[in-house]
Order: C-alpha cells, then structure tokens, then sequence
C-alpha cells in the first residue's frame, strides 16, 4: 500500500493521538513528519524559551517513534511546500494532522486540504488538543460565548469529552525519507545558554509523570494553587501546550480519581474549562492578540517608558512579588499563576504600559506560552478581553504578596537580597528599620500610580464601540 504521512504539530505524543491511531488503522505504511513552519505570514514565532522546549520534546517523540521501528522526520521550511514535497517524495496517497486553531494555522490548513485534495490525496484532520471543538460550545442563538461562566456551563452540560485512546500498539513505517536534525535548527540558546537551570523534562513520558504526580494532591488544589512558595499547582502546561499530553487524558484521569467530587478537583476542571474558553475567543476572534477585544482600548492613553519596561522585565521594580515572578521566569521559564496576574497588574495599572508589550515578554520567555492563553489572559488583566476584571480591579501587589506569600519564602527563593529582611517588611522593605542596600526603591508610588491607571480609564470610560468591531 501507498503510504500515509502523518503531520506532527502541536500533539507531539502517540497516546490519544487521532491522526496518529487513523493512519495505524489505516495499514498504510507511515512516515512521521514535522515541519519548523515558523516564518509563514501572520505566525507568531515561537520565542526562545518555547524553542528550548520544541527541541527536546521532538528529542523524546523521536525516541518514542525510534522504539516502534521508525523516527521522525524533521523539515524546515513553509508547511504548504514541506507537506507536498514528502507526499511526493515518498509517493503517499494519504495525510493525516490534528487540528490548530490558531487563525493563520486555520488558513493554512484550509488551502492545504483544497491544495491535495485536487492532487488526489486524501486528507483527514482531527481534534486532539481540546475537550471539543471551538465551534461546539455555543448560545442557545449558535454564537460564541463572551462570559466565561455560561461557557463553562453549557461545557459541563454537555456529555463527557470523548474517552482518551491507547498508543497503537504497532506501526509501520515507510522508509525514512531524507531528515534534517534538531541541530540544524539551532532552537537552543547557545552563548549565552540562558536556559541553563531550567529543571523541566519535555516529553509525553514525563509528562504521564507528572499528571501522576499532581492527582496524588489534587484534593488540595483549590486552597495550595495561589500559594507560590509552595507546590501547589500541576505544572502541566507546558506538555499541554505542546500536546505531549491531551486535555481530553486529563479529564478523565481527573474524573476518574478517588478525590473527583473534591473541590481542588473541580477547580482543576474549571481551569481546563478556562484553556477552552480562551481557544474559542481566539478562533472566533483572530485579532485578539494584536487588539483589545473591548474597541474602547483602542482610544487608551498607554505610558510609553522602556526604563520602566525594563526594570519590570528584570525583576528590578523594587515591589519584591513582581520581581520575584519576573526573574522566576526568566530562570525557570515559567511563573506562578498568581503571580502571573499580580506582575500583569501592575505592568498595566500602575506603569501604564500597553499590555502587548507583557504579552510579546511572556511569549519570549515562558515554555507554555500558548497564543489564546496569552492573548485572552493579558487582555483579562488588562480589562479589555473578554469577560474581563474591570480596569477599575487594580492588584495591589504589596496586599497580594502579603496574602499569598506571608512568609516571604517566595520572594526570599527569588530575590536574595532580601533574605535578612524581617517577615513584617518582606513585601514593603522600604519601610523597614534598614532597607536592604542592594535592593532598588520602588519604581512606582503605588498608590500615585494606581490614581493614574483610574484617571486614564475615566478617559476612555465613554467612547463608544466603533461600527464593526467587536
């Protein structure tokens, strides 16, 4: 038989894999194939942090595909040229993807289809990294919802997500057609290797391990998820991201549990519930990471200070949660959740700065940034994304840290220099009897800062939404 290629993409995994259990299925011979497609138009390139990660998750699915008889076949190049010269190449007469949802994979996809269906190939895609489709959960009228509750519940009033498949138990493969290595790429930071102590396993393995790991406490989650100085939360983004695990695996494996009716499990959910609503924003709402959903932020007047961008991107605010959380990703690669919003907050609120320039940091510098995720979480901070805080629900991170990391552990793991500074000042230090010397003052009066974000909403708090937008 002619063989099949199944195109490897954000499901980089072969357990509940649809594209991947199709072409077994199939008993066509298979060839495994990614392509780096990172310059098409309208794409946003992957930053550095996701690219460490890209490279050692196509490391291990390679390993994974290796112990079956077969390997990955690695191209580089634009999607719509790579897919038909291997079809071509190998003389398949079959191609088989799970779905993207990101608008310019959406188009891509849709001419790639039309593009070998008229040469005779028959194409199937799938859905393999949401519980359902964008298009599935919806009103009573068929549109898309703005507010997450509702979503949510008419999510939970649905039956159950699809049941998770096994990994075929055989594949086989057609001969290995030309490849190129994940060196050629050069997705590893090199001089200076600034990944160097991030202590994270990619792969589908590791990532069973820790959705193994994280149902042993789950009954906690909901009280330990907004403490950031202890261990309270997955951590399983990043594999979500890359589809090194799927959501539909989780779900089950969750309601499955002794602790399922547990409301650490049900937040758990919920959270999921969320990764969903933000992927059917983005797919009905393409714009959404270039322009406030909400057309009176388009009139915002944003501060423009790249010293004070700076200084928040290096963890040198002088507010020791925001720094804490900013250089927690800059080494790790990834920050706490709450303290993600604390150190959104105040980029936005206090200094004033568009929240695009968070979002393009956060792409650059977190190895689960995801394009609906970032798109819809800064915007939700920012007060202008859907079912958004208000602008007007300003964080104040020194009642923040005071609540979520009372002993300072968090901040004192991050910011050394306030390890000698008493618990009592470990969120205000500039208050304290001696402040710390090698520790910055506050780049922002909080509470000046604070009046200002209000005055320039107040600014905007009365134009109305232009014809035709959203």
């Amino acid at each position: 038989m002619k063989p099949i290629i199944v195109w490897f993409r954000r499901d980089l995994r072969l357990a509940d894999n649809p594209a991947l259990s199709f072409a077994a299925k199939s008993g066509r011979p298979v060839v495994c194939l990614y392509i780096l497609d990172d310059d098409a138009p309208g794409e946003w390139k992957w930053g550095g942090a996701a690219r460490w990660w890209l490279h050692h998750s196509l490391a291990a699915l390679d390993q994974s595909l290796c112990r079956h008889g077969g390997g990955l076949v690695l191209r580089r190049g634009r999607a719509g040229k790579i897919l038909p010269a291997v079809i071509e190449e190998t003389g398949a007469e079959a191609a088989a993807w799970n779905r993207c949802y990101e608008p310019y994979a959406v188009a891509r996809d849709t001419a790639l289809k039309q593009q070998l269906a008229g040469g005779k190939i028959d194409v199937q895609s799938f859905n393999a990294s949401l519980l359902f489709e964008p298009w599935e959960v919806a009103t009573k009228d068929g549109k898309p919802f703005r507010v997450f509750t509702p979503f949510w519940n008419a999510l939970r009033g649905k039956s159950e997500p699809g049941k998770p498949h096994p990994a075929p138990r055989k594949l086989a493969f057609h001969a290995k057609p030309e490849s190129e290595t994940l060196s050629d790429w050069k997705l590893l930071p090199a001089k200076p290797n600034w990944a160097k102590n991030f202590d994270w396993t990619p792969g589908e393995t590791a990532a069973r391990r820790a959705l193994s790991s994280f149902l042993g406490d789950i009954s906690h989650y909901a009280t330990m998820r907004d403490i950031p100085g202890r261990d309270g939360t997955s951590q399983l983004s990043p594999h979500l991201n890359w589809g090194e695990i799927g959501p539909r695996q989780i779900w089950h494996a969750v309601k499955s549990h002794a602790h399922a009716r547990s409301d650490g499990a049900q937040a758990f959910l919920k959270e999921l519930g969320w990764r969903e609503f933000c992927s059917q924003l983005l797919f009905h709402n393409p714009n959404l990471p270039d322009s406030a959903f909400d057309a009176r932020f388009n009139h915002f007047p944003w501060r423009r200070s790249e010293k004070d961008f700076t200084a928040w991107t290096r963890g040198r605010t002088g507010i020791p949660i925001v720094d804490a959380g900013m250089r927690q990703l800059w080494q790790t690669g990834w920050m706490h959740n709450r303290v993600r919003m604390i150190t959104a907050s105040l980029l936005i609120k206090h200094l004033g700065i568009h929240w695009k320039r968070g979002e393009e940091w956060f792409w650059d510098t977190l190895v689960d940034a995801g394009l609906a995720n970032n798109a819809a979480n800064w915007q939700w901070v920012a007060g202008s994304g859907a079912d958004a805080a208000p602008f007007f629900r300003i964080f104040n991170p020194v009642l923040q840290g005071q609540k979520f990391d009372p002993g300072g552990d968090y901040v004192r793991r991050y910011v050394p220099e306030l390890k000698n500074v008493p618990d009592r000042y470990i969120h205000h230090p500039w208050d304290a009897p001696t402040p710390p010397p090698d520790y910055p003052p506050p780049i922002v009066d909080l509470d000046q800062g604070r009046m200002r974000a209000l005055e320039s909403f107040r600014s905007i708090s009365k134009v109305e939404a232009l014809p035709g937008d959203i």
